[in-house]
C-alpha cells in the first residue's frame, strides 16, 4: 500500500510533464510533414533542383542539343557570355524594366489603389477595368500593342497623321523599341500591384485612421504617417513581384520585337532565347540560364534577409 500512494505522485508528474505534452502535438506535426513534405520534394526536385543541374552541366560543353555532349570547354562559355555586348545591353533593358517599375508602376498603383478602396458607385467597374490588362495574356498583349505601334497602319501612325507629322516606325528603332516595350509593360502589370494596395486598404484597423482624425490629421498627414506605414509589408511584397517579374520578362518582348532591332530591346531571357534556343548553342544558353538564375536567387534571398525578415 505504502509504494502504491508513494509511486502515485511520480506517475501524476510524469503524465503531465511537458514533453508528454508535446508529444501528441509534435506526431500531429510529423503526420503533416510525412503526408505533404515528399510530394512537393519531388516536384521541386524534378521541376528546379534537375533542370538547373543539368543547366549547369551544359553549360560546361560547346553543344547544339543533338546527341551527347563530348566536347567540354569548361568555363568558356560564362567567359564568351560575360565579354558580348549583347548580354549586357540586356542586362541594362532589365535593369531599366526593375526602374520603371519602381517609379512609375508601383506609385500609379497605389495612387490609384487609394482613390479605389473606398465604396462608391462604380468602384468595382473602375478595379476591374484597370485589373483587365493583367488578365489579358501576355502574347495576346504583345500582339495587340505590334498593332498599335504599327507605322503604317496602327493607332499610333493614325494620332501622327491626325497632327499631319510622319508617323514613326517605333518597334523598328533601335532608340525608340525599348521605350515601347516599357509602356507596355506598366500597362500590363500596374493593375496587378493595384488589386494587393486595394486588399490591404480593405484590411486595415480602422479605428487607427479614426483615431488620427480624432486628434486632428489631416487627410495628407493620415494618409503619410498612418496608412502608409501600414502598408509597408504590402509595399515590401510589390516590390519583390516587381523586380523577380522584370528579371523573368519574356513573353511580352518576343510578339513586339523579339530584342532587336540590332539586340537593343532583349531582356536576359529573350537573350538566353535567341542566341541559346534558335541558333542551337544549347551549352552558351544554358551558361545565361545559370546566370539568370545566380541573379534571381541572390536577390530573392538578399531581399528576404534584409527587408521581409519578419514577414
Amino acid at each position: 500500500m505504502a509504494r502504491r500512494i508513494a509511486g502515485s505522485p511520480a506517475m501524476g508528474v510524469a503524465s503531465f510533464s511537458p514533453l508528454a505534452v508535446r508529444g501528441p502535438r509534435w506526431d500531429g506535426r510529423f503526420t503533416v510533414l510525412i503526408l505533404f513534405l515528399p510530394p512537393a520534394l519531388v516536384l521541386f526536385t524534378l521541376f528546379v533542383v534537375l533542370p538547373v543541374g543539368e543547366a549547369a552541366w551544359y553549360s560546361a560543353f560547346n553543344w547544339n542539343g543533338f546527341g551527347r555532349p563530348t566536347n567540354w570547354i569548361g568555363f568558356d562559355n560564362y567567359l564568351f557570355v560575360l565579354e558580348t555586348r549583347a548580354f549586357w545591353l540586356a542586362l541594362r533593358n532589365n535593369g531599366l524594366i526593375i526602374a520603371v517599375s519602381l517609379a512609375i508602376q508601383l506609385p500609379l498603383a497605389l495612387t490609384l489603389a487609394l482613390m479605389l478602396a473606398e465604396r462608391f458607385r462604380g468602384a468595382v467597374a473602375l478595379r476591374m477595368l484597370f485589373f483587365m490588362p493583367y488578365i489579358l495574356a501576355e502574347i495576346a498583349t504583345g500582339l495587340i500593342f505590334s498593332f498599335v505601334y504599327d507605322g503604317d497602319y496602327g493607332l499610333v501612325a493614325s494620332v501622327w497623321r491626325a497632327f499631319g507629322a510622319e508617323p514613326p516606325h517605333l518597334l523598328a528603332s533601335t532608340d525608340t523599341s525599348m521605350l515601347a516595350v516599357l509602356i507596355v509593360v506598366v500597362w500590363k502589370y500596374f493593375g496587378f500591384h493595384m488589386m494587393l494596395f486595394i486588399a490591404a486598404l480593405q484590411s486595415l484597423d480602422k479605428t487607427l485612421i479614426e483615431a488620427a482624425r480624432i486628434d486632428g490629421a489631416t487627410r495628407s498627414q493620415t494618409l503619410r504617417h498612418v496608412v502608409i506605414p501600414l502598408l509597408y509589408p504590402t509595399i515590401r511584397l510589390s516590390v519583390f513581384f516587381a523586380i523577380v517579374g522584370s528579371l523573368q520578362l519574356f513573353d511580352l518582348v518576343m510578339p513586339l520585337t523579339r530584342g532587336g532591332p540590332a539586340d537593343s530591346s532583349n531582356t536576359m531571357v529573350s537573350f538566353l532565347y535567341n542566341n541559346g534556343i534558335s541558333r542551337m548553342r544549347v551549352g552558351y544558353g544554358s551558361a545565361i540560364g545559370v546566370i539568370l538564375f545566380v541573379i534571381c536567387v541572390t536577390f530573392a534571398v538578399t531581399y528576404k534577409r534584409w527587408f521581409m525578415r519578419d514577414e
